[in-house]
């Protein structure tokens, strides 16, 4: 994997390779930071459902404060932690878990979270075929999220919309290949 814009820009990163595992191409991402390059720099992050964390990498890379990683796949957080010190990044936590788990305790009961969330920017980028937003996306509107922050969701494309929350905006969509991605901004009424 190769970190496309910032500091750690060309670097190329190893991932696992697993089964299901499928980086977000190349062009989605320079897209998708086009997107979202003036909201990064002291932003607190998470790529939940990371798998290779190109994600999350690439805001640490470009100036956010911090990006937390949540995979239920030890091999997944084992290979981001060894590129995290590799990048000599300070600024991370790799939790193996599922995304569910982590969002299905209230924020306050997490001291480990203390000074990362809540989080101004969230990618989703959940394995395809397994209805994960479904469940994710009402969770997140319970306290995870800041005010105005951005949440990506990368979905197949001939899965349905989750039923989103009259709080969030949709700022940008786009189709690449066989995958949407789309692009909220969180609101207050």
């Amino acid at each position: 994997m190769r970190i496309i814009g910032g500091q750690w820009r060309s670097r190329m990163l190893p991932i696992p390779e697993l089964e299901g595992l499928r980086p977000t191409p190349d062009r989605v991402r320079e897209t998708l930071f086009n997107w979202i390059n003036p909201y990064i720099p002291g932003a607190k992050c998470a790529d939940l459902f990371c798998g290779s964390g190109a994600l999350g990498l690439e805001t640490l890379s470009r100036s956010a404060k911090s990006c937390v990683f949540v995979d239920a796949s030890r091999v997944v957080t084992q290979q981001i932690q060894q590129n995290l010190e590799a990048l000599s990044c300070k600024d991370a936590l790799t939790l193996n878990q599922s995304a569910l788990t982590l969002l299905q305790l209230p924020l306050e009961s997490q001291p480990n979270l203390a000074d990362k969330a809540p989080f101004d920017i969230v990618f989703i980028d959940p394995p395809f075929r397994k209805d994960w937003a479904d469940s994710i996306l009402p969770l997140l509107s319970q306290g995870w999220l800041a005010q105005g922050a951005l949440v990506y969701l990368e979905m197949e494309k001939e899965a349905a919309l989750p039923p989103i929350t009259n709080q969030w905006d949709l700022l940008k969509e786009k189709t690449a290949g066989q995958l949407v991605y789309r692009l909220f901004q969180v609101h207050s009424d």
